[in-house]
């Protein structure tokens, strides 16, 4: 039986690509779904070839994977499926299996072929040369240091991400002027505007005000300072976590509160 849940999040404008897995092992599913999420494909999971071609007719997603061993009706015959249907035909379909026959995958339409245990990077590389992703989401950073600007826009840039940059307060609202960023990484303490005045300004503005804002900073808040910020910013993150790891984390978590709704992601 397919049960729909809530899938998991794509930015608000609704540019992600829909890809969507089918795969009757919940493992797999939920292993795609989280590494294709993370890279900014919107995820839709299927437990089974009757219930993926179903959904396919309704989404009509930007690309499948498909599992060729499967009950009640493998792979193969999912993709004859597909393939036959004019409305479905042009959807790019990777084959992900355990079994290697890719000839036979390819005589019957398929775009590429992938034997698990899937190798992600190689997974992205393949739906990114038939399916590419939406465009980089945006990130304003407003950091006086240029040392630490530098490393994070390095970390974050590396991970997909288009940055932004601003060296205090004031230059940070002319650069939201210019463009709404998706989340916005602010240090508190900086020359002509600080992060709290910055947050303030920023928290008066009707279109600015869903954006979320991850503080990170060196100093050592006050109770005085916390309730400055409660409710005004997501997260506060201290800048003696050099890996970065936990803005990384906080970067995924944060955006799928901007979740487009009404679409489900379904699994067994």
């Amino acid at each position: 039986m397919t049960v729909l849940a809530p899938q998991d999040a794509v930015p608000e404008s609704g540019a992600a690509k829909t890809v969507m897995v089918i795969d009757d092992d919940p493992v797999v599913r939920d292993l795609l779904r989280r590494h294709l999420s993370r890279n900014g494909y919107r995820v839709e999971t299927v437990a089974g070839g009757k219930e993926g071609l179903a959904r396919a007719r309704e989404l009509r997603p930007d690309a499948i994977t498909l599992d060729v061993l499967m009950p009640e009706m493998d792979g193969w015959a999912v993709l004859g499926a597909l393939k036959d249907d004019p409305e479905l035909a042009d959807i790019p379909v990777i084959m992900v299996t355990i079994v290697d026959q890719r000839s036979i995958g390819f005589s019957l339409g398929a775009s590429d072929y992938l034997n698990k245990p899937v190798d992600r990077d190689q997974l992205l590389a393949v739906l990114r040369r038939h399916c590419p992703p939406a465009a980089a989401q945006r990130v304003l950073l407003v950091e006086d240091d240029p040392a630490t600007r530098e490393t994070i826009r390095r970390v974050l840039e590396k991970n997909d991400w288009t940055v932004v940059e601003a060296e205090n307060g004031l230059v940070g609202l002319e650069r939201l002027a210019e463009a709404t960023p998706d989340v916005i990484l602010l240090d508190l303490m900086m020359p002509e505007m600080d992060g709290f005045e910055f947050v303030s300004k920023l928290r008066q503005s009707d279109a600015w005000q869903k954006i979320p804002v991850i503080v990170i900073t060196a100093k050592t808040l006050t109770a005085a300072d916390r309730e400055r910020l409660s409710g005004q910013v997501e997260r506060l993150i201290q800048k003696a976590d050099h890996k970065l790891d936990s803005l990384l984390a906080s970067l995924d978590e944060m955006l799928p509160k901007q979740s487009a709704p009404g679409a489900g992601e379904a699994s067994r």
